[in-house]
């Protein structure tokens, strides 16, 4: 794992030069917005004129799109394709212009819920566009995940409570749900504060998979896959290069290892 050299506060710190300085930079190196934010300003670095991007989902993939819409407004030119219609939002808001996703990318960004060292197998979706983001990250020639510490693990079993979502169409989604009760108990993800279930930007539905086996990751998701009525899981597995992670020492890279 090596260093970045990129402070976990960010390349704006600001201080009267008396102390406050120090203090703010120690508080903001703490702070997991500040460290997705630095770890999003590594990856704004890979960033050329011309590329074709896919901009992810989330609160760590929304600092990427902020600096990138700052780029933009500086000259930089780009293709971007979002992973989901709140990304694309937040791009509008920002100035960057999104493409429909009719090819291959240069570039991905996006964050994790949980993320391995070594392998960077990564489970993804808690934020509900996992399909559109594995469709994004399968198609481009580099796929970077961003996040702060607090989501790195040796291993995807060390989260053995993390459900893993599992997107699902809604006709039959009660026989898929007897299927899926063989990994564990799947529960219908509502719209918050509801008795309404949330549907995807797909016109989908969202299990979240409780007290999931991540043991063997590869097996899970083959054994997933082959479920009827499923249409695609939050399991990641040998898509990602690099991870950028904000830390409280600054930005560390992962480079995946198998």
């Amino acid at each position: 794992m090596a260093e970045s050299g990129v402070d976990a506060g960010g390349r704006n710190g600001s201080g009267d030069g008396n102390g406050n300085d120090i203090e703010q930079r120690v508080a903001a190196m703490t702070d997991p917005e500040q460290q997705k934010r630095a770890a999003a300003e590594v990856a704004l670095e890979l960033v050329q004129d011309g590329m074709r991007l896919g901009l992810g989902t989330g609160s760590t993939a929304d600092w990427f799109v902020r600096g990138l819409g700052e780029r933009v407004a500086e000259g930089l030119r780009v293709t971007a394709v979002a992973t989901s219609e709140r990304t694309t939002r937040l791009a509008a808001e920002v100035g960057v212009t999104i493409s429909a996703p009719d090819g291959a990318l240069d570039l991905a960004v996006d964050g994790a819920d949980i993320v391995a060292r070594g392998s960077l197998a990564a489970v993804k979706g808690h934020g509900g566009a996992l399909t559109r983001e594995k469709i994004i990250a399968a198609a481009a020639s580099t796929f970077i995940i961003i996040c702060d510490d607090s989501k790195v693990v040796s291993a995807l079993s060390e989260r053995p409570r993390l459900a893993l979502p599992v997107e699902v169409v809604p006709f039959g989604v009660g026989c898929t749900m007897r299927l899926l009760a063989a990994f564990g108990h799947p529960t219908l993800r509502l719209l918050p504060g509801t008795q309404q279930p949330m549907v995807t930007d797909n016109g989908n539905l969202i299990l979240d998979l409780e007290s999931v086996g991540y043991a063997d990751p590869e097996e899970l998701s083959a054994r997933l896959n082959a479920i009827a009525g499923v249409v695609e899981h939050g399991l990641f597995i040998d898509l990602a290069q690099r991870a950028y992670i904000g830390t409280p020492n600054g930005v560390q890279t992962l480079v995946r290892e198998y």
